[in-house]
């Protein structure tokens, strides 16, 4: 992503984080529904658990496609500022990376074929957001996330005409960064009393890569590329 996506993607956030406040005390006036999530008596935190899968992708590699499957769980908690406005904060870990759909010969040079590709990076995760509320108490939200690289593999194993098939470590010398910065969107829908299902779409600020690797097994800048889906339960 470059500076002027950064730029916009920091735009978009100061609008909403803006917005938002006053679109709810305009939407306080006119319902007279109870506050809260779902408890009765309203409360200004609620906290709650959270579990589910990340579809993910790496911009940047030569393969496209949700098909490296990780888990997301951890804890969240909620601060209520109006009726219809809670900030959310999570501890997550999460999983992430890429995964290939087969053998391919390489873009950058037709004389190899990857035989297959894979990325394994497993975050401690921060995501910081803030979310509007239906009368339902369903609610979407928007945020920015930091993310903490706990530990990474990533395999490439490659075939060519003059060499005998062999397995590239690119993780050793083009490390992951340890620090990576994300945008996300999502949506909550209350299924019942306290049950939450949880659909977000996430992706990377920043690169995940300080310095890529060769044109042989990159293409460009890589970032992190996902869907989440997850169930939420809101303790009372």
């Amino acid at each position: 992503m470059n500076k002027s996506r950064e730029f916009a993607a920091l735009i978009v956030i100061a609008v909403i984080l803006t917005v938002f406040p006053a679109f709810a005390r305009a939407q306080e006036a006119e319902g007279d529904e109870p506050e809260g999530m779902y408890i009765e008596q309203p409360r200004l935190f609620y906290g709650g658990l959270v579990v589910g899968a990340n579809f993910t992708q790496v911009d940047g590699d030569y393969y496209a496609g949700y098909r490296k499957i990780g888990l997301n769980a951890g804890g969240i908690v909620y601060a209520q500022l109006a009726k219809h406005v809670a900030v959310s904060l999570e501890i997550l870990y999460s999983q992430k990376g890429s995964k290939s759909d087969g053998p391919q010969p390489s873009p950058g040079n037709k004389k190899i074929l990857i035989t297959h590709y894979g990325i394994n990076a497993n975050y401690a995760e921060i995501p910081v957001m803030i979310n509007y509320f239906d009368k339902r108490k369903s609610h979407f939200g928007v945020g920015v996330s930091y993310s903490r690289l706990v530990s990474s593999t990533e395999t490439l194993q490659i075939d060519t005409s003059v060499l005998a098939p062999q397995n590239i470590d690119l993780n050793q010398k083009y490390p992951f960064k340890k620090d990576n910065f994300d945008f996300l969107a999502g949506v909550e829908l209350h299924l019942v009393k306290g049950l939450f299902l949880n659909v977000r779409f996430q992706y990377s600020i920043t690169p995940i890569r300080s310095q890529l690797p060769p044109i042989t097994y990159a293409r460009a800048d890589q970032y992190n590329n996902m869907w989440v889906v997850r169930l939420m339960y809101l303790l009372k």
